[in-house]
């Protein structure tokens, strides 16, 4: 009986054994599954941490090229200066030796060197090639250098805005650099050392190599050339009417391509201007796209087209302009205080009618004024492929008095931004299509191959055929008071100009302050290029659109077409010219009388009887057609 409890005793404690050990062959290879296969790679990296040192190689950003190929961003290999202190013998000789060269203080340069607890420590970022051939040259003990990238821009402050710029990571800051940074950025490299506990390199071990991979490729729809013309009437614009800033854009009609966006004032992007962050933030912002503005003028365009697509209006109808209009008690001038008197649709659109434009409105309705303003892209972005986009401003509708909506139909009481106006004239214009701007055209990778295009949406129409040609022929009018191809010489050109008051971040209105602004159109009867010209702020003595914006707008179409080697339409179009007569001391009716003689049209300022000034000055030569300020 004892022999039998002793034997079964045994095999229960054989059995426990064996269970036992089991468990922990089965625990030992859980961890081993966990370790190898789950923790693997991540342990595996922990250890190659400990026993090698890494400089990384900082990928190329992808160039940016025009629409013709002309490259307008680049990257170029610059270094980056790494000292490892515990391989370092001298930290006082290596400070002398690298202080003139890497231009930083001693005292600054010896402490970094000194640290020997810290494994590796930068000591300056984007050195040229030759500094770094000098360093290399020293063959300093525990100094060493890393491959860079930096940003170079052929064409300086050309394109400032639209471009954007870099920091000293290079990563995209502004602009397309930042808009589109996932794809200029690559996938840096490294380069590997083996090192002993330490953190001192091996000498004789192995060194591995990992090449960075460079970002891809922009391709744009601007034109360098086009942009270049533009510039430079720009350029022109703050020099001669002493604007606090312009801005300037051209736009294809059909298609919602931006061949050249730009402000001023602007800067060089090899020096962009990092110590005045107010000034580099406000000179780095696409104001066609970013700020918003109350249109005048322009805004017009918008009205009569849907004023004519509404049924509202046709061109012979016929409007009085007694200088003013009384809604809602309250009395709303016409810019023209005498009045225009009785004038067809076709004549209020060239004269710029606000009386006519009231009417128009108030004929609309409030809900089918909004109707349109929504179907024009009003109160909303246009999606195009810039950061910081503003929406607009448009009054809530259930808010909006007769007195309000008059106000809009001229374009005032209405806030947008200029890439909103000219998507929604474009739209207009170009037959009724609504269009998407873009300045993105499509990327290419390193091999050539396409990874991505801008996008495409769908097309639908806000007009009809019929009314984006009356709305051409109202443009072309407006801009050729004596006849076809005359604002342009032979060329059949379309447009429309604005000037509208600022207003104070307070409320009210900014005394003396005013955006002009001017919409060009070619060719007139089927658009495939608008052209946009706003100065805000002009402070040379003028301030009507007619004369300082338009003319600069004249300016650009004459070089584009120059640029693009269009013909003329009309080779026997002449324009004359004629010496600005002395109109100073005359009474208004005198002075209107001689400008009419001379074929010039005019517009007031002041409410007096007398020309106290003009623009231009007497003996100016000037082409008749043209328009005239009379101060009074």
């Amino acid at each position: 009986m004892q022999k039998a409890f002793t034997l079964y005793s045994l095999k229960k404690r054989i059995f426990a054994i064996l269970l036992v050990i089991s468990f922990i062959f089965c625990a030992l290879i859980v961890r081993l599954f966990v370790i190898q296969i789950i923790n693997g790679k991540s342990l595996q990296s922990r250890a190659t941490d400990q026993w090698t040192r890494d400089l990384k190689i900082v990928a190329p950003r992808g160039n940016i090229l025009d629409s013709t190929g002309s490259t307008l961003a680049v990257s170029y290999t610059t270094y980056n200066v790494y000292a490892r202190a515990r391989e370092i013998s001298s930290p006082s000789q290596t400070a002398h030796a690298l202080s003139g060269i890497l231009d930083i203080d001693f005292a600054t340069l010896y402490e970094k060197l000194s640290k020997k607890n810290v494994s590796e420590v930068l000591l300056k970022m984007q050195i040229e090639g030759e500094t770094a051939e000098e360093i290399y040259n020293l063959k300093l003990d525990g100094i060493y250098l890393a491959e860079n990238s930096n940003r170079y821009y052929p064409y300086g402050d050309l394109l400032t805005q639209v471009l954007g710029f870099t920091s000293i990571d290079n990563v995209g800051q502004s602009g397309i650099e930042a808009y589109y940074d996932s794809y200029l950025a690559g996938e840096d490299g490294f380069s590997y050392v083996q090192s002993d506990l330490q953190g001192k390199e091996i000498g004789g071990s192995l060194r591995y190599y990992i090449s960075a991979t460079a970002g891809n490729d922009l391709h744009l729809n601007i034109d360098s050339k086009i942009q270049l013309i533009l510039e430079n009437a720009l350029a022109q614009i703050m020099d001669e009417q002493k604007a606090k800033s312009v801005t300037g854009m051209v736009l294809q009609a059909k298609t919602g391509k931006v061949l050249t966006l730009s402000s001023k004032p602007s800067f060089d992007l090899n020096d962009v201007p990092r110590d005045d962050l107010d000034a580099l933030f406000e000179n780095s912002k696409l104001k066609a796209i970013t700020d918003i503005y109350e249109p005048g003028s322009t805004f017009k365009i918008l009205t009569v087209a849907a004023a004519l697509e509404s049924g509202v209006v046709t061109l012979d109808d016929t409007f009085y302009c007694p200088g003013y209009r009384v809604i809602d008690g309250e009395r709303i001038k016409c810019w023209k205080t005498i009045g225009h008197g009785t004038q067809t649709l076709t004549e209020a659109f060239a004269n710029s009618c606000n009386c006519c434009f009231m009417d128009l409105a108030l004929r609309l309705g409030v809900d089918r004024f909004y109707q349109y303003m929504e179907k024009f892209g009003l109160g909303q972005k246009t999606g195009i492929d810039a950061s910081g986009e503003g929406s607009g401003m448009l009054m809530a509708k259930s808010l909006v008095r007769n007195v309000d909506l008059a106000r809009m139909g001229f374009g005032h009481a209405i806030a947008l931004t200029p890439i909103q106006l000219l998507t929604a004239v474009a739209s207009i214009v170009n037959g009724g299509t609504r269009i998407n701007p873009t300045i993105f055209d499509y990327a290419t990778d390193i091999d050539g191959n396409v990874v991505k295009s801008a996008s495409v949406t769908t097309k639908t129409n806000i007009v009809s055929q019929s009314t984006s040609q009356k709305v051409n022929t109202l443009l072309e009018f407006a801009e050729n008071k004596l006849g076809k191809y005359t604002f342009v010489e032979g060329y059949e050109v379309g447009g429309k100009t604005g000037t509208a008051q600022k207003y104070k971040e307070t409320g009210g209105i900014d005394q003396g302050k005013y955006i002009s602004s001017f919409i060009g159109t070619y060719p007139a009867s089927d658009p495939e290029y608008l052209v946009f010209i706003m100065v805000d702020e002009p402070s040379a003595g003028a301030y009507y659109g007619s004369i300082v914006a338009a003319p600069y707008g004249k300016v650009v179409f004459e070089n584009l077409f120059e640029y693009l080697g269009e013909e003329k339409q009309d080779p026997n179009a002449k324009v004359e010219y004629i010496s600005m007569p002395n109109l100073v001391g005359l009474s208004l009716a005198q002075a209107v009388k001689v400008l009419k003689e001379n074929q010039l049209f005019y517009e007031i300022d002041g409410e007096g009887e007398f020309v106290l000034d003009q623009l231009p000055p007497p003996q100016t030569e000037i082409a008749k057609g043209s328009t005239i300020v009379l101060i009074t």
